[in-house]
């Protein structure tokens, strides 16, 4: 890990207790999404969702902002496998989700904004 404090901490490292305001269990996930928890496993499966612990004892939860008007936001399931593809696990894929960025701001921001392109564009350019 750097020494470096202006460099931010790996994404596998970074604290998704801070940066995710609101985390939902598989069955809220469900009820939001009018699916069963049987279905919320496979969309996570999938790269459809993304779930993580988010603190020590915590179960998997789903970020909340990840489901927008009873779906996964727009263009999540196609970033998610970009990122998968690129070997990124769903901690790392939520912590960038959810890390300021110069998009302006953060990556689920823009996708819940409808402006997933450019968040998909720079998530392929994290494989060079």
């Amino acid at each position: 890990m750097s020494t470096d404090p202006s460099t931010p901490p790996p994404l596998a490292e970074a604290d998704l207790a801070a940066l995710v305001p609101e985390w939902i269990d598989w069955a809220e996930a469900a009820r939001r999404l009018g699916v069963s928890v049987g279905k919320v496993r496979t969309m996570i499966r999938e790269h459809e969702l993304a779930a993580a612990v988010p603190t020590p004892g915590a179960g998997q939860q789903v970020p909340a902002d990840l489901i927008q008007d009873g779906l996964p936001v727009k263009g999540l399931p196609g970033l998610l496998t970009v990122m998968h593809d690129n070997g990124y696990d769903d901690r790392e894929c939520i912590a960038w989700l959810f890390l300021d960025q110069d998009f302006p701001g953060r990556a689920i921001d823009a996708l819940r904004e409808n402006r997933g392109t450019e968040v998909k564009r720079r998530a392929q350019a994290m494989a060079f």
